[in-house]
């Protein structure tokens, strides 16, 4: 029980030891300057997650144990001092209690779980190393995020940037490795890194045991040939798009948009109306919004409540705000499903905008059973 108590308080939150070592300064091999030094520290605190395997009044198996220096690491096997999410597999999905999937989600939107972490100093990352000890490869995706959990005074803006992304991989070796992806440069310093996984292609249950930041404090100069991926850019191809489609500026691009008057719509005129709803049924929300900008008649499809009885909001987790819940709710009045995961972290999303929200569609229901009764 003392041991376990020990590791518990360890895990939670490194030891002023340990945190002096985990952010040790080495020079850095890269073309920066002598005085721009590279940081490397290991996670700090874990702020957030989605599930993980163990309980909340004990550390085996809990998302805790990837606060600090490694347990477990570089041995392979399976240890309850790793961090393990839920499920693994495709059985979750399979089973006779598993939920439909959602309509007009993302094909490229595979993450199941995720997992936040800080760091002790704000770097502009160079390398994300995870230390996985058991059945590896389902990190899928790896963001940074712009505000510092630690600071006194809410940040203005909160950005998250992908620093790394592949589609689901199946991975034969279950020893241990240090994963070593090709991070992107970001134009901002970082201390919260986001982890996103996909177990559905593994054997068994995958387990991590560290993670480890590298980073300089000085702005590097950033390649000519370094593309950022934007979380507003959620394009269907791997979310890189030319044009932002975040939440936040749904009201900006669909209400405000002024549409031209025209003769007519051509042989959409010659649709029926139903044709019409059914071939938009297909598009992703951020294209449904984009769609009703090009003329009135699609602009009504696009509004239609019949188009949004699947909502699913968890691909756009990063900018979903009560000005997305409120711009969306004219068009809720038909929801039958909703999915709200992962979103309103930060105070994105406030008790009274959910509130409003949660009441808006009582009133709905209402109005509908009044009228089945009639």
């Amino acid at each position: 029980m003392f041991y376990y108590m020990c590791l518990r308080r360890r895990a939670r939150t490194a030891t002023r030891g340990e945190m002096m070592n985990s952010h040790r300064t080495i020079e850095s091999n890269s073309r920066t300057s002598p005085l721009n030094a590279e940081v490397v520290q290991y996670a700090k605190e874990v702020v957030d997650f989605s599930s993980h395997y163990g309980s909340e009044n004990s550390m085996s198996y809990t998302m805790w144990n990837l606060a600090g220096v490694p347990n477990v690491f570089p041995s392979s096997g399976d240890f309850t001092q790793t961090a393990v999410f839920r499920t693994y597999g495709t059985w979750w999905d399979q089973c006779p209690s598993a939920s439909l999937p959602f309509k007009r989600t993302p094909p490229n939107f595979q993450s199941q779980d995720y997992v936040e972490l800080t760091f002790e100093q704000q770097v502009y990352p160079t390398a994300v190393h995870v230390l996985e000890t058991y059945h590896p490869g389902a990190v899928i995706r790896i963001l940074a995020c712009s505000a510092n959990p630690y600071s006194p005074s809410p940040p203005a803006e909160v950005r998250w940037e992908i620093l790394w992304s592949e589609r689901p991989t199946k991975v034969n070796a279950s020893q241990a490795r240090q994963f070593k992806p090709c991070i992107k440069q970001i134009n901002f310093p970082t201390n919260l890194i986001r982890l996103e996984v996909n177990s559905s292609l593994l054997d068994y249950y995958t387990e991590l045991d560290a993670v480890v930041l590298h980073g300089v404090k000085d702005k590097p100069v950033l390649s000519l040939k370094t593309s950022l991926i934007d979380m507003n850019d959620l394009e269907e191809d791997d979310y890189e798009g030319k044009d932002g489609c975040g939440m936040d500026d749904l009201n900006k691009r669909v209400s405000s948009v002024a549409l031209r008057e025209g003769p007519n719509n051509g042989y959409f005129d010659k649709l029926p109306y139903e044709l019409i709803q059914l071939i938009l049924n297909h598009l992703t929300l951020p294209d449904l919004c984009r769609l009703a900008q090009t003329c009135k008649l699609l602009n009504q499809h696009c509004c239609d409540p019949l188009q949004y009885i699947h909502l699913n909001l968890q691909p756009y987790w990063a900018k979903v705000n009560d000005t997305s819940l409120e711009f969306l709710q004219t068009r809720c009045t038909l929801v039958q499903w909703l999915n709200l995961s992962w979103t309103g972290n930060r105070g994105f999303i406030s008790v009274a905008g959910f509130s409003r929200l949660v009441q808006s569609l009582v009133e709905c229901f209402h109005q509908q059973a009044v009228l089945t009764v009639l």
